[in-house]
């Protein structure tokens, strides 16, 4: 569920927009700053405790003008339904985001609302009011169970859902046309591990790559790696989360399928290291068949949207792929019934339509009309966004992906094993997890 310009220069932590590549930067927290986090475990913010709810909110909208004219408007509508509450809207910016709200959270002068993506959620647990708290019951019922489990950490929701991005599979049908064997009716489009690497090497003769991959450390690996490991049918944690279960036999597989990609030139191999922009990769110059980690958004200005196939996300033991969900948290000291007005005003699908639109995303409730009305297109993406994950929502997930991604492309680069790569990586992991 561009987090839906989106993903080309990638925004750190902005796991939510589908539109180009992110890159996904790792801050880690300064252990001191974490203890005083958990300590406070509160805000009181400028809205706090009063009718007035001050809202921390990033810049999902990309043009400013067009930003603070959608949260004006609703905040005035807000306050017209609700006489006597107000809103206040802050837009900060992406980067350094975490650093900014923790600093804020441990010096008590947080917002009584902030927008988050799941895997942020784990690490501000102890600061959030459970949803469940303030969620009207049939609000909650109309939520897309993939939409509500992307927020849930140990079974609960602690934030409430405003919009849904997926990262199917793309196929280009220039290039799957070029290949001139498919029967009338019938389509020789991958759904499984096997039928991409079958199909590669004729691809390959006729100057395509199968697929592209993105091996940059710098990348989110929920976005390249993690589908493929999903889809052996593993997992980055082991069920108790005390420890990392990504070098399974699960994980060997996925690493040494994609070693086998990148070895056999089925995948550019300079993209193992380098992140260049979307309009210089062999998918924008139509040399590539299939992708995952692009959205229809994305390549159909250089494939045309008539070329542009969406499939379910590839298979091995299960089909799986990556979205995310854009959402509100009510942090603690927060007046929960004024804030919790405010977050289900912003989450019915009304009011949250034009955050939606505004990047391609979709609506994380069951009751919302079609956005894109008319658009084949992003109907095709809607209906894959029930098989999507968001990833692991574990306090240090962002920190286990800063040391398995240079382990990923150590393999890839030939450095070693996929075995003793994810072996290395797991030893780094579990360090990092008993601390």
């Amino acid at each position: 569920m561009r987090s839906i310009r989106p993903l080309s220069r990638i925004r750190p932590l902005r796991t939510i927009r589908p539109r180009t590549l992110r890159v996904l930067t790792l801050p880690v927290l300064a252990t001191a700053l974490t203890v005083s986090l958990a300590a406070c475990g509160g805000s009181s913010g400028p809205g706090s405790g009063g009718k007035t709810v001050t809202t921390w909110m990033y810049p999902v909208i990309a043009d400013e003008a067009k930003n603070k004219e959608y949260w004006a408007g609703l905040g005035d509508a807000f306050s017209k339904a609700n006489p006597g509450y107000k809103v206040k809207v802050e837009t900060y910016p992406w980067a350094n985001r975490d650093t900014a709200l923790a600093t804020a959270i441990a010096a008590n002068k947080g917002p009584d609302v902030v927008y988050l993506v799941p895997d942020q959620l784990p690490k501000y647990q102890r600061s959030l009011v459970p949803a469940d708290d303030y969620l009207p019951a049939a609000d909650k019922a109309d939520f897309r169970k993939a939409a509500l489990d992307s927020v849930s950490v140990d079974g609960k929701p602690l934030a409430t859902p405003l919009l849904m991005s997926a990262n199917p599979l793309i196929c280009d049908k220039r290039v799957f046309a070029a290949l001139g064997d498919a029967k009338p009716g019938e389509s020789n489009y991958p759904s499984t591990w096997d039928d991409l690497l079958n199909l590669a090497p004729r691809l390959k003769e006729k100057g395509y790559q199968a697929t592209s991959y993105s091996g940059d450390t710098q990348q989110t690996l929920n976005m390249t790696w993690y589908p493929m490991l999903w889809q052996a049918g593993g997992d980055v944690f082991a069920a108790d989360g005390k420890s990392v279960a990504f070098n399974s036999e699960a994980g060997v597989k996925a690493l040494s399928y994609l070693k086998t990609l990148v070895d056999k030139g089925y995948t550019d191999k300079d993209q193992v290291t380098t992140t260049p922009k979307l309009e210089q990769t062999p998918v924008a110059k139509g040399k590539v068949a299939c992708t995952w980690q692009n959205t229809p958004a994305d390549v159909a200005k250089f494939w045309g949207k008539e070329n542009t196939v969406v499939m379910p996300p590839l298979k091995d033991v299960k089909s799986a792929g990556y979205g995310t969900v854009g959402s509100f948290a009510m942090l603690k000291g927060a007046n929960k019934d004024a804030a919790g007005r405010w977050i289900s005003f912003v989450a019915k699908p009304e009011n949250s339509l034009a955050l939606v639109k505004s990047g391609g995303y979709f609506p994380a409730r069951t009751s919302a009309a079609d956005p894109y009305p008319g658009d084949a297109l992003q109907a095709d993406v809607a209906k894959t966004l029930d098989v999507m994950s968001a990833g692991p929502l574990k306090e240090k997930s962002r920190d286990v992906m800063g040391v398995l991604a240079p382990e990923i492309q150590a393999a890839l680069i030939g450095n070693k094993s996929p075995k003793d790569a994810l072996n290395d990586a797991a030893k780094a992991a579990n360090a990092l997890l008993s601390r």
